[in-house]
């Protein structure tokens, strides 16, 4: 029987040049989405799928982000007096319950494969997530995927053991800008073995035209090989390189996701995914789809 998946690690170290001025002191991943920080949105799919215990791995002036998960007395005090009690009774779901996050420090730009190694401690010895916090997993309506992404992968990993990779289609011409993956046979409903894994293939070589979406289930042996792990491309540690070495010994297997994924790391992505959000949203989508209606039929 496969071991739980109770812990996850959220990567959130990041510079987020992409997004300056506007990162130069906010962390890319407090940006918002609608109203509620990217990193927020990735931490409820994490939580929706029992997830039991939360690895942040930061860097140097990231603290907001910690200050974010904790409780904030005046601000709930203040919110009490005025009788604010939706708006109370909110910040308290949101907020994780003492002892169910850790944070750790990432202190050279040295890759994901060296965040995922920088919590080893924290992890152990058991399987555990790993979620990109750039990018929003998005369910389609009327799927009855009330789970999400990562739910979906917990479901199938109960199913079949090893590890997961979430996929999702991409256009064949696009497939030398992400990590490919060649799929063989089912080894659940919507689960496949996974053959080849390769990270931005050239143009016309990839195996298939199935991405890697940013969300894993790894077995506590990655973090052994990602610890004599020689540096790759950029000059990090590369948790590609890792799974590969990993794949030698252990079942990897594919998960694909059934809805939109939209990266906030880039511009368009995070503009997509408050279009996308917002709609979804019973109490401002009216109000808002109006205004979008008007703006591009006075355009």
């Amino acid at each position: 029987m496969a071991k739980p998946i109770r812990k996850a690690i959220l990567p959130v170290a990041g510079l987020g040049t992409r997004f300056l001025p506007a990162t130069k002191a906010v962390p890319k991943e407090m940006l918002t989405v609608v109203d509620r920080p990217v990193v927020q949105h990735v931490v409820d799919e994490a939580r929706a799928a029992g997830i039991e215990h939360i690895v942040f791995v930061t860097g140097r002036n990231k603290a907001v982000i910690e200050d974010h998960f904790d409780r904030q007395f005046e601000l709930e005090r203040t919110l009490e007096e005025r009788g604010k009690t939706k708006e109370l009774e909110q910040l308290d779901r949101d907020t994780p319950k003492a002892g169910t996050t850790s944070f750790t420090r990432q202190q050279l730009p040295l890759g994901l494969g060296h965040a995922v190694w920088c919590a080893r401690d924290i992890i152990g010895d058991e399987p555990f997530a790993l979620l990109l916090p750039d990018m929003l997993h998005m369910a389609k309506p009327g799927n009855g995927n009330t789970k999400g992404c990562l739910g979906s992968m917990v479901e199938a990993y109960e199913k079949t053991g090893g590890n997961m990779i979430a996929v999702y289609e991409v256009p064949d011409d696009q497939t030398h800008q992400y990590g490919i993956v060649g799929k063989g046979a089912e080894a659940a409903p919507g689960v496949h073995a996974i053959e080849k894994m390769v990270e931005k293939p050239k143009a016309g070589t990839a195996p298939s035209n199935l991405a890697i979406s940013g969300r894993y289930i790894l077995q506590p042996g990655i973090f052994d090989l990602l610890a004599s792990q020689e540096t790759g491309a950029g000059g990090e540690i590369q948790l590609t390189d890792s799974m590969l070495k990993l794949m030698e010994r252990e079942p990897f297997y594919a998960v694909t996701f059934d809805g939109a994924i939209y990266d906030c790391g880039s511009k368009i992505g995070f503009l997509m995914a408050n279009v996308a959000y917002a709609l979804s949203r019973e109490d401002i989508a009216p109000a808002f789809e109006a205004e979008l209606r008007g703006m591009l039929n006075a355009g």
